[in-house]
């Protein structure tokens, strides 16, 4: 989770605002764990929706608190959950109480029957490890955190235990950003499809990598500029490594019906064993150890007439890779722009031509409407409660 004191959106609009008599009002309390740069965006875009949901869907949004790693902030405490920092005349008095998950949930959650949902844009595995709990405690759980869904298959088959009962666990953004894979991925199956085989570029920050990487820098500039711009992980060898990509290769699988587990996938990591071990700031000093490699690979590229590209694949009898790869410049994946993902299912129905799915897959905004959807969805088949 992030250590560092929030910037906090302001709060929520209050509910004065007239509904239609044709809209049937619901309210749900949301409680955010993880203000970080995919939190903050998240809490700016629910408060600058917030009148219009209100007004065109009846749906009034309460935010209930934010929970950092030490800190959390409840709406019983501080009902303008203020920003939480420091300004120009220093530090401001806030209200605040040591950070306790399972306190946080029982707010969010309260004793009056309300409906409730927790949102965590953390990246802890801490607290994907609450979820099943939550779950069956009554609360809904949206998430990009993609510990829960390719960590031990255990875990990920009792969050779907609890959801049994009418509770509802999305998870969207764990899968390029904004845009609808899983959803997309659920759509086929739901209507009777069976995937057969998945291929995409599944990393943002990869994507815009290999679409910069020409030679007229150096792979490491690349490397710290895209970390400047917010694509890369706080650590950019999380990105690197290849293993984010199993990640949400292992997701797909899972939601495919597939028992695929994180070490079954052949990963081809892009940082040097030297680089691997080192402390942050050492690493980033030593970023330029990356070059060599990368040009050899940008040079073997370009004798082939192709192009670079990080593709994770999914075959039909199960075998999960992710690699470099040397792309023909007549591929799919040769088109695509900046920090674009692509994702191919090959299924039944779409055997012949996959179907695709593209789009941006990097950045706090987009990820956070990935997050704000999957919020959506679950409010839209919330009943009305006095």
């Amino acid at each position: 989770m992030n250590v560092c004191a929030p910037q906090l959106a302001a709060p929520l609009p209050s509910s004065s605002f007239a509904v239609p008599t044709a809209r049937r009002r619901r309210v749900l309390a949301v409680g955010l764990i993880g203000p970080g740069r995919v939190g903050s965006a998240l809490l700016a875009q629910l408060r600058a929706a917030q009148p219009r949901l209100l007004r065109e869907t009846g749906l009034e949004l309460q935010l209930s608190g934010v929970a950092a790693s030490r800190r959390m902030w409840l709406d019983c405490d501080d009902p303008e959950l203020n920003h939480a920092g420091r300004d120009r005349h220093g530090e401001r008095a806030q209200i605040w109480r040591p950070g306790n998950l399972d306190e946080f949930a029982a707010h969010v959650r309260g004793n009056d029957g309300r409906h409730a949902l927790l949102i965590d844009c953390s990246a802890s595995d801490v607290v994907a490890g609450h979820y099943a709990g939550w779950l069956a405690d009554g609360l809904h759980v949206v998430t990009p955190n993609k510990l829960a869904g390719s960590g031990a298959l255990s875990r990920w088959q009792a969050i779907r235990a609890a959801c049994a009962d009418g509770m509802r666990f999305r998870y969207e953004a764990t899968v390029c950003a904004g845009l609808p894979v899983v959803q997309t991925l659920r759509d086929l199956l739901d209507t009777g499809d069976e995937l057969l085989a998945v291929e995409g570029m599944f990393s943002g920050t990869l994507a815009w990598l290999c679409n910069r990487h020409d030679g007229q820098q150096p792979f490491s500039a690349l490397v710290r500029e895209a970390h400047a711009l917010g694509y890369t992980e706080p650590d950019p060898r999380d990105d690197l490594s290849g293993l984010d990509v199993a990640r949400k290769l292992v997701i797909l699988a899972r939601e495919a019906g597939w028992p695929l587990s994180l070490e079954e996938v052949a990963v081809e990591s892009l940082v040097p064993p030297a680089l691997a071990a080192l402390p942050l700031e050492a690493c980033m000093q030593r970023l330029h150890e990356l070059d060599p490699l990368m040009s050899a690979r940008l040079a073997e590229a370009r004798a082939l007439g192709g192009v670079l590209r990080y593709v994770a694949s999914l075959d039909r009898h199960g075998r999960a890779r992710v690699k470099l790869v040397v792309l023909p410049a007549k591929h799919p994946f040769a088109h695509t722009r900046l920090t674009d993902n692509i994702v191919q299912f090959t299924t039944r129905r779409y055997c012949d031509n996959p179907l695709s799915v593209q789009g941006p897959g990097a950045g706090p905004e987009v990820t956070a409407a990935g997050v704000f959807t999957d919020l959506l969805r679950i409010a839209d088949s919330l009943e009305v409660r006095a």
